[in-house]
C-alpha cells in the first residue's frame, strides 16, 4: 500500500559527533578525500551502499554505532582534524582576498542546473557540471559568489535500457530532507518564501533551500508548497521537461524569483547584496527585468525611468552563452510572453512593449513573432562571452544580426574558455603520487610541477590501478543493467571477464544529441571489431550517455550502439553503461587512457570531459573543436581530421570515421603497446607527461574563474558603481545614448585625404590622413573617428587590421570637422585603410555597444 505522507527522520548525533553534521552539511566533502575518509570510517558498508552520501549515511547508521564512535579516541581525532580543516578553509584568506583590487563585494551566479555531487542530482549534462565546477573553484579561490538555481523534485531522469536496448526513463521523487541542503528560515522560524504574480493575478510561491558549496551558498527555489495550486506546485517538477509554457514558468522563477530570493537571503543572513549578476546561458535572463523593476517600480526605491534603470542593470550584468546552435536557445511565442507580462505582470510597472522588444528577433533572418532568451540576454548585459575561443567566433557569427554594422571580429562577445575542478575529477592517487615527489596535495597548480620527478614505472602502475578501478565499477554497472534488461544470473558469467586492466582503454561519455555523433565509431562495424579484437594491440571502449527523453533520434543512436555492444563476439571489449552521472564519471575519467570526442565541428561549444581526462594523464583523441581546437599542440594527443566543407553528411561521417580508425590503428595503439624491457611504454608516457604539464594549468576551473574575475566581474563591478552610486551616471548615459541614436543619421564621413607616401611607398613611410566628417547635432566628444588599416585582400577587404584614433584639427560651420592622424607603414605587401566614426563614452564596454557606425559613402 502507498503512504499518504512521507518524511525523513534525521538522527540525533551524540554531542561528541556534532561535527559530523557540520561536515555533512557542507558539500566540500564531495571534493575533499580526507573528509570522505571520515564518513567511510563511520560505516564502510553503509558508505558504499548510500553511494558516498553523508546525509543518507548518517540517516542509516544505528545509534549503537554512533555511541561507539563517540567513545573512539582515534575516530574523534580524525573527525576533529577534518572539522578544523573545514573551518580554516572557510575563514582563511584565499587568492581573492590576497589579490586586492576593485573586485565586486559579491557576485550572483544564475544557472538552471548545477552538477556538484551525485548526492544532489540537479543536473543533466555539461552546463550543470560547468556551473558546479564554477562554484567550487570560486570557493577555493575565495571569490564571494552566491549561486541561484531551482530545486527539481525529480531532478533530470534516471536512464535504463530495455531488453531491446531502448533508453527508458524513470523519475524518482527526491526528498529534500535526504539531500545535503537546508531550508532558509525567517527570524521567527517560518520558512522564507518569494512570490511572483502570474496571469490572472494568482501568485506563484516558492520556498528557498540553501546548499553550502564550500564558501559559496547556493540558493535553490522550490514551488512544491501547500499554498500553490497543483499546476504551480509542478513548476519545479523536473529539469528540461514539460511544455513551452512550463519552461517559461521555470525561467520566470529562476530569473525573477532568483533575484527576490537573493534579497531575502541578504536580509536574513546579512550577506552583502551582489554587485555583479552573471547569467549562465539565457534561461535566467529574466533576472534583468526584476532588477529594472526594483529600480523603477519599487515603493521607496529610486523610481528611475526604464532607460536609466536598464543602464544600471546591464552595466553590472555578465551573460555567458553556451550554445553553438540556434536549436539550443530557448525561444517562446511572443503571445505567450505577453500573457505573462501584460495585465497582472510578473514585473509590475514595466511596459510590456519594452519587455517584448528586448527578446524580439527584429534583425535580418530573425522571426519577430518569437521571443528569444539569448537575444534578451545580450541586450540586458553589457558584457558577454562564449566558452572557448572557437565558440566566441561562432557566437559572434550567430548573433552578428544584433550588431549588423560591424564585422564579426568586432561583435562584442569575448571568450573565456571553460575549465574543470581538479579536486572533483582527478583520482586521489594522482595527487598522492605527486605529493610523494614534493607537490602540495591541496594545490593542483603544484601537481604539474612534480610530473617529471615521478619515475615511469610508478606513473604507469598508477594508471593501471585507476584503469582497474574503472573496470570493476563498469562490471558492477553492467551486471545491474543486464539484470534490469531481464537476464538471469546464469547468463552473466561473462561480465566477470569483461574489459581488461592491461588493454588500451578509450572513453566516450556525453549527452547524445545528433551533432556529438555517438555512433561515428560504428561507421565500419567490421573494422571496429578488428580494432577491438586485435591479437597484439586490442582496444576496449567504455561508453555512456543520455538522450533527452523527447529525442527519439538520440535514443535510436543509443540503441544502435547497444545492439553492437551486445554482440557476444565483442561485448568483453566494448560496453555501454547506462545512467551516466557524476558517480560514474569520477572513476571513468581517471581510468581511461584515451578520451574520444568526435562532434560535428564547430558545434561543440567547449566540451570539458576531455579536460578531466587530461588531468588524469589521459590523452585526447578529438576533432579540433571547442577547447581542443585551442590547446592541441601536436604532442598532447591526436587531432581527428575534420572534413569541413563536405556537404554530404554521410560522406563527411565516412571520411572522419576512417581517419579515426587510422589514428587508433596506426598511431594510438602502437604507441600504447610499445613497451620497453621494464614493461613501460616510454613514448606513451612522454605524451602523458607533456599533457599534464601543458594542459594541467590551462584546463583548471580556478584559471577560468580568475579570468572571469579579471576580465568580466571586476570591470562590471566598476561600471556598476559608476552608474548607481547616485544614479546620475546612469541617467547621463541613458540620455546620451538616446541623443546619439536620434542624431546618428546626421553623422557622415564626407571626404578623406592622404599624403606622405607618394606613388611608391616603402617601409618606414609615414601616411598622413585627414578626414572631413559631418557630426550633425553631435560634438567631437561624442565620437571616435578612427583610421582602420591593415592588409587589403583581393576583394579590397581589410584583414589583420589595426586602429588609430584621429584627433580633431579644425571646426567648420554646420557641424562639420576635420580629424587628422598618422600611421607608419611597418610591413610590406598590400595595404589598405578606411575611416569610420563610432560613438564614444567612458561607460561603454565596447564601441559596438550601440550597434551604429558611419563609413565613407
Amino acid at each position: 500500500m502507498r503512504a499518504i505522507r512521507r518524511f525523513t527522520v534525521r538522527p540525533v548525533l551524540p554531542e561528541a559527533l556534532a561535527s559530523l553534521g557540520v561536515l555533512a552539511g557542507n558539500l566540500r566533502w564531495s571534493w575533499h578525500p580526507p573528509t570522505q575518509d571520515v564518513f567511510a570510517a563511520v560505516d564502510p558498508e553503509i558508505w558504499q551502499r548510500t553511494g558516498h552520501d553523508p546525509v543518507r549515511l548518517l540517516g542509516a547508521v544505528d545509534a549503537t554505532r554512533l555511541e561507539e564512535l563517540a567513545g573512539d579516541a582515534a575516530f574523534l581525532e580524525q573527525l576533529a582534524a577534518a572539522r578544523a580543516d573545514l573551518d580554516a578553509y572557510l575563514t582563511d584568506d584565499q587568492w581573492y582576498q590576497r589579490s586586492g583590487g576593485d573586485g565586486p563585494r559579491a557576485v550572483a551566479y544564475f544557472s538552471p542546473e548545477y552538477g556538484i555531487a551525485a548526492a544532489l542530482p540537479q543536473y543533466s549534462g555539461g552546463l550543470g557540471i560547468l556551473a558546479g565546477d564554477h562554484l567550487k573553484a570560486a570557493s577555493d579561490l575565495g571569490v564571494p559568489l552566491v549561486g541561484v538555481g531551482l530545486l527539481y523534485r525529480q531532478g533530470y531522469f534516471q536512464q535504463s535500457l530495455s531488453r531491446e536496448g531502448w533508453q527508458e526513463e524513470t523519475y524518482p521523487v527526491l526528498d529534500p530532507d535526504e539531500l545535503p541542503i537546508s531550508m532558509l528560515h525567517e527570524a521567527d522560524g517560518s520558512r522564507a518564501t518569494i512570490r511572483i504574480t502570474m496571469p490572472g493575478g494568482v501568485d506563484l510561491a516558492a520556498r528557498i533551500w540553501v546548499a553550502q558549496v564550500g564558501r559559496v551558498p547556493l540558493l535553490l527555489l522550490d514551488t512544491d508548497v501547500e499554498e500553490n495550486p497543483d499546476h504551480f506546485r509542478e513548476v519545479t517538477d523536473r529539469l528540461y521537461g514539460g511544455t513551452s509554457e512550463h519552461r517559461l514558468r521555470q525561467e520566470l522563477l529562476l530569473g525573477i524569483g532568483g533575484v527576490r530570493a537573493l534579497r531575502v537571503f541578504s536580509r536574513i543572513t546579512g550577506a552583502p547584496a551582489p554587485e555583479v549578476f552573471h547569467t549562465n546561458e539565457g534561461h535566467a535572463g529574466f533576472l534583468g527585468l526584476e532588477r529594472i523593476r526594483e529600480l523603477s517600480a519599487v515603493e521607496g526605491g529610486p523610481e528611475l525611468d526604464f532607460d536609466t534603470a536598464l543602464e544600471v542593470s546591464r552595466g553590472s550584468t555578465v551573460f555567458t552563452t553556451h550554445t553553438p546552435v540556434p536549436a539550443g536557445i530557448d525561444r517562446f511565442a511572443r503571445d505567450l510572453v505577453e500573457q505573462y507580462f501584460g495585465g497582472a505582470s510578473a514585473v509590475p510597472g514595466i511596459p510590456v512593449e519594452r519587455i517584448l522588444a528586448l527578446g524580439c528577433e527584429d534583425y535580418e533572418g530573425g522571426d519577430p513573432s518569437i521571443f528569444n532568451m539569448a537575444v534578451m540576454g545580450f541586450r540586458l548585459a553589457q558584457r558577454a562571452n562564449g566558452v572557448s575561443q572557437l565558440h566566441g567566433h561562432v557566437s559572434r557569427e550567430m548573433f552578428n544580426g544584433l550588431w549588423p554594422a560591424f564585422d564579426e571580429a568586432e561583435v562584442p562577445i569575448t571568450s573565456i574558455t571553460n575549465g574543470v575542478h581538479a579536486p572533483t575529477w582527478v583520482g586521489r592517487e594522482v595527487f598522492e603520487l605527486a605529493a610523494e615527489h614534493g607537490a602540495d596535495a591541496d594545490s593542483a597548480d603544484s601537481v604539474w610541477q612534480a610530473v617529471d620527478k615521478v619515475a615511469g614505472p610508478d606513473l604507469w602502475s598508477t594508471k593501471r590501478l585507476l584503469r582497474e578501478r574503472l573496470i570493476l565499477d563498469a562490471r558492477r554497472r553492467l551486471a545491474e543493467s543486464w539484470t534490469k534488461r531481464g537476464s538471469a544470473p546464469a547468463e552473466l558469467a561473462w561480465i566477470d571477464s569483461a574489459l581488461d586492466p592491461d588493454v588500451l582503454t578509450i572513453g566516450f561519455a556525453r549527452r547524445v544529441p545528433s551533432y556529438k555523433r555517438l555512433t561515428l565509431m560504428l561507421s565500419d562495424p567490421e573494422r571496429l571489431k578488428r580494432l577491438l579484437l586485435h591479437p597484439e594491440r586490442p582496444v576496449q571502449l567504455v561508453i555512456a550517455g543520455k538522450s533527452h527523453p523527447a529525442d527519439d533520434g538520440g535514443k535510436k543512436l543509443i540503441q544502435e550502439l547497444v545492439r553492437f555492444t551486445d554482440d557476444p563476439e565483442v561485448r568483453h571489449r566494448i560496453v555501454f553503461l547506462p545512467n551516466y552521472d557524476i558517480a560514474m564519471a569520477q572513476p571513468l575519467y581517471p581510468g581511461c587512457d584515451v578520451w574520444l570526442n568526435n562532434p560535428l565541428r564547430p558545434y561543440e561549444a567547449c566540451g570539458t570531459s576531455g579536460m578531466k581526462a587530461a588531468l588524469n594523464g589521459g590523452l585526447n583523441l578529438s576533432i579540433l573543436d571547442g577547447w581542443w581546437d585551442e590547446w592541441y599542440d601536436g604532442s598532447n594527443g591526436w587531432a581527428i581530421p575534420s572534413a569541413d566543407g563536405v556537404e554530404d553528411p554521410d560522406r563527411r561521417d565516412d571520411l572522419e570515421a576512417t581517419a579515426l580508425y587510422d589514428l587508433i590503428e596506426n598511431e594510438v595503439a602502437p604507441r600504447f603497446y610499445d613497451v620497453g624491457p621494464d614493461g613501460v611504454p616510454s613514448r606513451w608516457l612522454e605524451m602523458v607527461r607533456h599533457t599534464l604539464k601543458s594542459l594541467g594549468p590551462k584546463v583548471l576551473a580556478t584559471r577560468m574563474v580568475r579570468d572571469y574575475v579579471r576580465q568580466l566581474y571586476t570591470p562590471a563591478a566598476i561600471t556598476g558603481r559608476q552608474l548607481d552610486s547616485d544614479f546620475r551616471g546612469a541617467a547621463e548615459l541613458s540620455s546620451w545614448k538616446q541623443r546619439v541614436r536620434a542624431a546618428w543619421s546626421g553623422v557622415r564621413v564626407e571626404h578623406v585625404e592622404s599624403s606622405g607616401v607618394g606613388d611608391a611607398p616603402e617601409i618606414g613611410s609615414q601616411l598622413s590622413v585627414r578626414a572631413f566628417v559631418s557630426l550633425g547635432e553631435l560634438s567631437p566628444d561624442d565620437v571616435d573617428v578612427q583610421l582602420v588599416h591593415g592588409v587589403s585582400n583581393a576583394d579590397d577587404e581589410l584583414v589583420d587590421t589595426s586602429i588609430e584614433s584621429l584627433s580633431p584639427a579644425e571646426t567648420y560651420q554646420g557641424g562639420r570637422y576635420r580629424f587628422d592622424g598618422e600611421v607608419a607603414l611597418n610591413r610590406s605587401g598590400a595595404f589598405g585603410y578606411t575611416v569610420r566614426v563610432l560613438p564614444k563614452h567612458d561607460l561603454l564596454a565596447s564601441p559596438a555597444e550601440l550597434g551604429v557606425v558611419a563609413l565613407p559613402a
